[in-house]
């Protein structure tokens, strides 16, 4: 069945005994797409097929890679304005995909029907060609070729991005290692074609060219030479589209600006950035603005001749008589005849009329021009013309007068060859210097690298001092740093940019391979005086220490060193090591909290101990207590309950007992001298005279005098030592 798919597929032919041929879609250089019928579901889908040349050819993997990974990248997104992707397979040495079948046309026709469109629909379409890329981009995915032949417009006149064949994950962004320059040059953002970078900024870039093209009915950038519009786009900013469309809000100007900015760094750095800006731009746009729309005038009829080419087109007008102005000039549009169902899409519609590109014809051609003219038959073969009337008998019949013209039309003919092999060797010779292997060096593979067949190899861990030798004989210039590195041994080569084998470097700009050469792993010292410091683990870290062990639950309290401070470290101090060797600290919490016990009531000896066990300092004082046993605590300071800290002092009063006093003997004093003695004893005094107080002198005490008694009783109150005085 590929054999006949690449020729001319009948209907009802079945690939891979599943999906019925409708009819051809469209006819590329790479592919053909179908519209087929999957007899195993009953719908319509989509069908592109590699041509059997390629698949056979000397780039035969290559090719394959592409629509493999053209069928990967689109399934793996989920966006109603991203084609699916439902199956891929081969088939009789042919590699196919199976997509949604789109009805519907593509953003080109649409701009070839309107020309231009309002900032409304402008926006739109860029705002849901966002949305699909966003979901592309969140999964690493760059679809690297945006365009309006790539842009869907579906029945319901809604978006839907198609051909993913160039996307490539983010991570592995470079240009395939073919070194082709893949994608259209309109559209290209200038890293993709100056450092072969893959980016989502560059699909940004893209879409804001395409947002330029809508809104001023062409490209910012416009050439019949695609190595002179990709130097352009390298080498010059893209004009405002204000610049063109007079009057168009200063907002949605800047907002393209923003998309096509040259320096990747000022553009939004995904799509999901880009939507987001315009979506907070829609709400400041008036109607006014949303309603703009640029009508570029209409060509004047006297200044462009068209002459439409190609197997059935008419044979162009005579020409006008030339003005005899030397320095005019004459404008002939001339449309390509090539096709590409790989950056066309399976919509439901045929090739599009083809465009009209403009060529400068200088006036000492115009003869020439005119003489081509009217020696090109109607069919466009060039087979010459048949004058009418009967033609002469021989060549001696022509005027002898023609044949200085007719040597002077060869001379011109002669003339153009000339140029046109001038042309295309320059036009070669640009391209080869401009976008092809003279623009650029190919990074070599070091000798020690090992890569794996059909991925991308990063140059890293590898000899620095041997890739260096390699470099100086490829004459690749270079730049290079030095950074540590915990897994690249010192001396070897941590990182390039570019990072991939077979990349390429630009000669332009002076451009170099910056090469990051590893110092090995970065060592570090634990200071001496750590255990002082306040904030030891910021410490270690200034130190440059980045494995810190550090469990909160295994922090103790302490005593001693005050709460943050270092208990234990390991390594020790002064030791110095590999920044990522785990260091171990254990903190202080500082002292521990405790509750002042109750200790009223207890001995001295019982308190002591409760108040060593809570690790609070005490000091002891004594009182003479009537009520409390000696040596029994008779109270403490603080309160008891009250929070404290290990560390912290209490005062225990302890009881001395009650206070005894030896009674004094002061029988044969007088009787307000004895009394003024017990009273400053601290005793109450009672004078008891039954025989009278005659001579006011005491006879007897009670106690008497020597005893031993308590100065006040449990009561709290003094003790009776009465007198009797005669």
């Amino acid at each position: 069945m590929a054999d006949n798919l690449a020729e001319n597929t009948p209907d009802n032919a079945v690939i891979d005994n599943r999906y019925r041929v409708v009819r051809k879609i469209a006819d590329g250089g790479m592919a053909t797409v179908y519209q087929t019928v999957d007899e195993r579901l009953g719908r319509n889908v989509a069908v592109k097929i590699m041509h059997l040349q390629l698949a056979q050819g000397p780039h035969r993997e290559q090719f394959i890679e592409r629509f493999r990974r053209e069928a990967k990248s689109a399934a793996a997104i989920a966006n109603p304005h991203v084609v699916q992707v439902y199956d891929t397979g081969e088939t009789n040495g042919s590699y196919y995909l199976v997509m949604e079948y789109v009805h519907g046309v593509n953003l080109r026709s649409e701009i070839q029907t309107h020309t231009t469109f309002s900032v409304r629909d402008t926006l739109r379409i860029i705002g849901e060609t966002l949305n699909g890329l966003a979901a592309a981009h969140e999964i690493g995915v760059v679809h690297r070729d945006i365009k309006p032949e790539n842009i869907l417009i579906n029945d319901r006149g809604h978006v839907e991005i198609t051909d993913f064949g160039l996307a490539k994950a983010a991570s592995q962004a470079t240009l395939s290692s073919t070194g082709m320059l893949l994608g259209t040059a309109a559209y290209l953002a200038p890293e993709m074609i100056e450092s072969n970078l893959a980016t989502p900024q560059g699909d940004c870039y893209s879409v804001g060219i395409m947002a330029w093209e809508l809104l001023a009915g062409r490209v910012p950038f416009e050439s019949d030479n695609p190595v002179t519009m990709v130097f352009k786009h390298v080498n010059e900013n893209v004009p405002s589209i204000g610049t063109v469309c007079y009057g168009i809000g200063p907002r949605v100007s800047a907002f393209i600006s923003y998309l096509t900015a040259r320096d990747v760094d000022q553009r939004p750095k995904n799509a999901q950035e880009a939507l987001q800006r315009l979506r907070d731009l829609m709400p400041t746009l008036s109607r006014e603005a949303l309603d703009y729309q640029y009508h570029p005038e209409e060509p004047k009829i006297n200044s462009t001749r068209v002459f439409p080419l190609g197997a059935n087109a008419p044979a162009p007008p005579a020409p006008p008589t030339p003005p005899s102005s030397s320095s005019q000039q004459e404008t002939v549009a001339v449309a390509p005849t090539s096709s590409s169902a790989d950056s066309s899409t399976p919509a439901d519609q045929t090739t599009h009329a083809e465009e009209e590109a403009t060529v400068t014809v200088p006036p000492f051609l115009r003869e020439l021009a005119d003489a081509n003219a009217s020696n090109v038959s109607g069919d466009g073969t060039g087979t010459p013309n048949v004058p009418a009337g009967p033609l002469p008998a021989s060549p001696n019949d022509q005027p002898t007068v023609a044949q200085p013209k007719r040597k002077r039309k060869t001379w011109l003919i002669v003339t153009l060859i000339v140029i046109g092999v001038l042309a295309i060797g320059s036009g070669s010779f640009a391209a080869w210097y401009f976008v092809g292997p003279g623009s650029y060096w190919t990074l070599p593979k070091p000798d020690s690298l090992q890569c794996q067949e059909n991925t991308a190899c990063k140059i890293t861990n590898v000899s620095w001092s041997d890739y260096k030798r390699t470099l100086d004989v490829s004459n690749i210039p270079y730049e290079e740093k030095q950074a540590y590195s915990d897994t690249v041994p010192s001396g070897n080569i941590i990182s390039t940019d570019p990072q991939y084998v077979d990349a390429h470097l630009s000669k332009r700009n002076d451009a170099k391979l910056t090469v990051t050469v590893s110092k090995g792993v970065q060592q570090a010292t634990i200071p001496e005086n750590i255990a002082s410091e306040s904030d030891p683990l910021t410490v270690l870290r200034n130190a440059g220490f980045t494995n810190i062990k550090h469990d909160t639950n295994a922090d103790e309290y302490s005593e001693d060193v005050p709460e943050g401070q270092i208990l234990s470290i390991s390594p020790d101090p002064g030791t110095t090591t590999n920044h990522n060797t785990e260091v171990t600290v254990t903190l202080s919490k500082g002292p521990m909290p405790v509750s002042m016990p109750t200790l009223a009531g207890v001995t001295k000896d019982q308190a002591a101990k409760t108040l060593a066990d809570n690790k609070l300092q005490a000091t002891y004082k004594e009182e003479y207590s009537d009520t409390v046993p000696s040596g029994t605590v008779i109270s403490a300071t603080p309160d008891a309950g009250t929070e404290l800290h290990w560390g912290d002092s209490v005062t225990v009063t302890v009881s001395k007992g009650p206070q005894m006093v030896t009674v004094p003997d002061v029988t044969g004093k007088k009787t307000d001298e004895a009394k003024k003695i017990l009273e400053d004893l601290g005793f109450e005094v009672k004078v008891s005279s039954p025989l009278g107080d005659l001579l006011h002198t005491v006879r007897m005490q009670s106690p008497s005098g020597g005893k031993q008694v308590r100065v006040r009783g449990e009561d709290g109150k003094p003790t009776v030592i009465t007198l009797t005085v005669i």
